[in-house]
């Protein structure tokens, strides 16, 4: 083959890997060479092109590392967590500082019912640490329990339809066995006039949420996900999900669209707190990578670099 047409048939494979990578810039190096003159510049300058780019491309790989209980589920999860941690932010680090003594607390409270401790952070996600918090549906305490909950693990409460009772009473309709048992449930927990409520008690309240979330353990075959889901929405409402879905052994993952929307948000905002928590360090320096990041060299370094790299190759004559 002629030198003409090897130049002809090497140019076009040189300026295409050039102006696809978007390195425009760096053509006015390569104008200033001759390519009549020397059969080995079509090859030198695409060799130190390659060379350019193998090197001056950096790989920032993933940085964060997902809880034990957690892992397997990165797919998943890393995108949600990804963006919660970026709009977040304030709660993420207003929740990690006002639980600075009531996590580690709760944390040695689960460990003694053989659970793992990373089920802690529900505490922040039920009540924000509020002793006194109260749903609409009527929950109390640090971990939301409902007054049947609460009777049933043994706290001390104050029944939340006390009220409605009232007005039931007011209005001269007939109490209900139920109702009736509500008030001596009312009676039963005041002490010297004062009612006691133990869904406000860290000690007590932790305590029972720990031996109810041991008992969805073994409701739900130690799936830590499904257990989470339970503790939100009932593990009733879990187990309709497991069979909607017909897997054979489902996971959160199978059984998500068939979960309330606030389960599913529940559920997502659970690994998030403790993907976070368990990388607070780079997460407080803005340093958490939950991809692959790959970072190019500017274009003008570029250019001095390929000017380098082709210094031996004749100038083209003017």
């Amino acid at each position: 083959m002629s030198m003409t047409k090897e130049i002809r048939f090497r140019l076009p494979r040189l300026f295409c890997f050039i102006l696809c990578l978007g390195l425009s810039s760096t053509l006015p190096v390569f104008s200033q060479y001759s390519f009549k003159n020397h059969d080995t510049t079509g090859n030198a300058l695409l060799a130190a092109v390659e060379k350019r780019i193998t090197q001056e491309v950096v790989i920032k790989e993933s940085n964060v590392e997902f809880p034990q209980i957690l892992k397997g589920n990165e797919e998943e999860a890393a995108d949600y967590v990804a963006k919660f941690s970026e709009r977040r932010r304030d709660y993420l680090v207003r929740m990690y500082s006002k639980g600075k003594k009531l996590l580690p607390k709760a944390a040695g409270i689960l460990k003694k019912y053989s659970l793992p401790e990373e089920l802690k952070v529900l505490m922040i996600l039920e009540s924000a640490y509020n002793a006194n918090a109260v749903s609409k549906a009527g929950a109390v305490g640090y971990w939301q329990f409902m007054d049947v909950v609460a009777k049933e693990y043994g706290l001390r409460y104050v029944p939340q339809q006390k009220k409605e009772e009232k007005i039931i009473a007011k209005k001269g309709k007939k109490k209900s066995k139920r109702e009736s048992a509500e008030k001596k449930d009312i009676a039963k927990h005041k002490t010297r006039g004062k009612e006691i409520d133990d869904r406000k008690n860290f000690n007590k309240a932790t305590i029972a949420a720990a031996r109810y979330l041991r008992d969805r353990k073994v409701n739900l075959d130690g799936n830590w996900l499904l257990v989470v889901a339970s503790y939100n929405c009932g593990v009733g409402n879990v187990w309709k999900a497991m069979e909607k879905c017909k897997a054979a052994n489902p996971c959160f993952w199978d059984i998500k669209k068939y979960l309330p929307a606030e389960t599913q948000a529940y559920v997502m905002n659970f690994i998030a707190l403790n993907v976070v928590y368990s990388n607070y360090d780079k997460f407080l320096k803005n340093n958490l990578i939950f991809t692959p990041v790959k970072a190019e060299q500017p274009c003008d370094t570029f250019e001095d670099n390929i000017s380098e790299e082709l210094a031996g190759i004749k100038p083209a004559s003017k």
